[in-house]
């Protein structure tokens, strides 16, 4: 019998995949750990790409699927249903550890499902604010976690304050950032190739809902669309998640998809995003992608209404509001920016070994289920 620790990754979108997919990786690769995957959500949905198909492709051998939607307006009961097949997996499973990234409803499902079952959960990438419902879910996910993953110091701040034991927060930067800097990443030619790509420039677009603000987000995804037509400029449209009024944003993009200066895809694996992004002019929109991986790579970001509010900022973003007025201006600045090294702070690439060290060290059997609120001092 296998001493191997068991840990479950559960993931729910393409973007927490690219995220955790260097700490499956590094455990896959040792003699200490058996990595197994709960692979749902938007994953398992082939109106935005059926992207467990590139799950299949990364190799790993534990993985199971299970679908979770109902609809956009059942976030809900999305949950629920998360929480019922998942804890059937690991009530089979029996793992030692669950880890979840982020600020989805899968993730609360599998914090809410581990900490109930008594199994410890680890979160990466808790302790940031945005702003939106998505904080709202990121801090109910580190409440129930036991270990945190967090890309800096002031994350780690944010959860200690949050009650958290310093003790259970380790700071090892954005996992995608291990991907981000890999020498196995395709070529710009292979990618271009792979999707069908055949714009010299182009940016990259990527626009999500506001659960927030959904009544208005029919308005404001026209007004998206509408400046960039205006723009003239080459695009890669990536199609948005699918919360609560991402229907308005799919109706918006649809003429799109005659239109020659844009290319229209449900979504692009990781490490190819990753490649058209680092040759892209700019990206647009509102993802955590053009805060978080685009500073990295020297890349303007047109970074449109709330959805990052309050999220880490750099001299390469160029925030506006939803009006098309407001974004042509953005646009505008854009093409004037002197880009610089970044300022911002997510870590240096050695997330997934310092994610190693940290649960190679860690004693299973003694860490504490029941959490406690630290009081400042």
């Amino acid at each position: 019998m296998s001493n191997r620790k068991k840990v479950v990754f559960l993931t729910g979108t393409r973007a927490d995949f690219g995220k955790i997919k260097a700490l499956v990786q590094v455990l896959d690769t040792s003699s200490d750990f058996e990595p197994y995957l709960f692979v749902t959500g938007m994953h398992l949905m082939h109106e935005y790409g059926y992207t467990a198909i590139e799950i299949d492709k990364s190799g790993f051998k534990n993985i199971h699927r299970f679908e979770n939607h109902t609809s956009e307006e059942t976030m809900d009961l999305t949950l629920a249903k998360t929480i019922q097949g998942f804890s059937s997996y690991i009530s089979q499973l029996q793992p030692d550890l669950i880890v979840v990234h982020g600020d989805r409803v899968e993730a609360l499902a599998g914090a809410i499902t581990g900490s109930l079952n008594n199994i410890l959960v680890a979160h990466i990438e808790g302790g940031e604010v945005s702003g939106t419902i998505d904080e709202l879910i990121r801090h109910s996910v580190s409440k129930l976690a036991h270990l945190h993953f967090v890309s800096n110091k002031e994350a780690k701040q944010r959860l200690v304050q949050m009650g958290e034991l310093p003790d259970s927060v380790q700071i090892i930067g954005s996992p995608d950032i291990d991907i981000m800097f890999s020498d196995q990443l395709p070529s710009l030619a292979e990618a271009k190739a792979y999707y069908e790509l055949t714009f010299e420039e182009y940016a990259v677009s990527l626009f999500h809902p506001v659960t927030t603000e959904v009544e208005r987000f029919e308005e404001y995804a026209k007004s998206y669309v509408e400046a960039l037509i205006r723009s003239g400029q080459n695009y890669l449209v990536v199609y948005p998640n699918n919360d609560l009024g991402s229907t308005h944003i799919l109706k918006a993009i649809e003429p799109l998809k005659t239109n020659p200066k844009f290319r229209v895809l449900p979504s692009l694996r990781f490490e190819y995003f990753l490649v058209l992004l680092k040759n892209a002019s700019f990206i647009a929109g509102n993802s955590s992608a053009g805060i978080r991986e685009a500073p990295y790579y020297g890349i303007p970001t047109l970074n449109v209404g709330s959805r990052q509010h309050n999220r880490a900022n750099s001299a390469s973003i160029v925030n506006t509001a939803y009006d098309v007025d407001g974004i042509m201006q953005g646009l505008e600045k854009i093409d004037g920016l002197t880009i610089e090294q970044t300022d911002v702070d997510f870590g240096s690439g050695d997330s997934a070994s310092a994610f190693l060290k940290v649960l190679s060290s860690l004693d299973f059997g003694g860490t504490a289920h029941q959490k406690h609120f630290q009081d400042l001092s």
